[in-house]
């Protein structure tokens, strides 16, 4: 069992020092509380229920774990996080983590030290096993994305519905020749494959592989994309995208090579961002409704810090819609 005397020497402070801190006593820098707080654990160390006061005190701090600060998506659903944080007087920290596994993990250590009450994760890179023993330090929920094995609160959209319904809308269109646009193997990813792949097997339509494109992202994934699909001797003759962004990168692509869209090639993206309204033609879309998903989903995590909540295993799902324009 480690003393105090161990955590002093683990945080390179004296005893009396590590005892002012347990015992919230006045005069004691910032700096000196974090490394005792980091040393207490570290060891487990817990002496008294001073100590487990201390661990109880609000930082009014939340962390968000994103993947592409870059994407609009998350722009948006972060700002609107911060809207709603900011009124309940609470700061975000913005923790990017560039679909990084070991990055995400650095993140975690936010918890540990204390440094924020909570952390919500718009993105997830590891595997429920590895974050879970992070939830004995501070609350923990999902964003958007999710872990179907987790245990905790998960804020999100029914994605298999958005990817069949922008499906659906391009056969009621008239298209048997669907190609299909992802990122790489998140919840998100993975569901609105799962809805494509119901729509166009209820039309009796095999996928044709050459047609399915994945870990794409960006704008200039999006030209490479159509770059693709022009050379193919048996093209699609329509396109639907996990991300808006992907979407007017082919329709811009398109453009530069004298096709038509709708006409030669119809476009279906995802988020409906900002640039689905702005280019022309205006990309149809699934609205995510992403403001609602930043509003709702800090005001579950202010719950829950405030023990108004439980954090379980629970779905709290929002709505999602199509939004026809130009493209298609």
């Amino acid at each position: 069992m480690y003393t105090i005397k161990d955590v002093a020497h683990k945080a390179g402070l004296s005893q009396a020092t590590v005892s002012r801190v347990i015992n919230n006593h006045p005069y004691v820098s910032e700096e000196k509380k974090l490394a005792v707080k980091n040393a207490m654990d570290e060891l487990g160390y817990v002496p008294n229920s001073s100590a487990q006061q201390m661990r109880n005190l609000k930082t009014k701090k939340i962390a968000v774990f994103v993947s592409r600060i870059v994407n609009p998506f998350f722009s948006q659903l972060v700002d609107a996080m911060e809207k709603r944080a900011a009124t309940c007087g609470f700061q975000l920290i913005l923790c990017n983590t560039r679909i990084d596994k070991e990055k995400e993990l650095e993140f975690f250590k936010l918890l540990i030290s204390k440094q924020v009450d909570g952390i919500i994760m718009a993105s997830v890179e590891n595997h429920w096993e590895v974050i879970e023993p992070f939830t004995k330090y501070g609350p923990i929920i999902f964003c958007n994305e999710y872990l179907a094995d987790a245990t905790i609160t998960r804020v999100r959209l029914d994605q298999i519905e958005g990817g069949y319904i922008g499906t659906k809308h391009l056969l009621e269109k008239g298209h048997l020749k669907i190609a299909y646009c992802q990122g790489n193997d998140s919840s998100v990813s993975i569901n609105r494959r799962k809805g494509y792949l119901k729509a166009v097997t209820e039309a009796g339509i095999e996928p044709v592989q050459e047609w399915m494109f994945r870990d794409v992202f960006t704008i200039e994934d999006g030209r490479a994309i159509f770059r693709k699909i022009q050379q193919l001797s048996n093209p699609p003759t329509a396109v639907f995208s996990g991300s808006d962004e992907v979407a007017a990168g082919i329709i811009h692509e398109a453009k530069k090579h004298s096709w038509n869209v709708p006409n030669d090639l119809a476009v279906v993206g995802f988020d409906d961002q900002p640039i689905a309204e702005l280019l022309d033609p205006q990309i149809t879309t699934i609205n995510q409704f992403t403001t609602d998903i930043g509003y709702k989903t800090m005001d579950v995590m202010l719950e829950i810090i405030n023990k108004k909540r439980v954090n379980d295993a629970q779905d709290i799902l929002l709505p999602i819609e199509l939004v026809e324009r130009q493209s298609t």
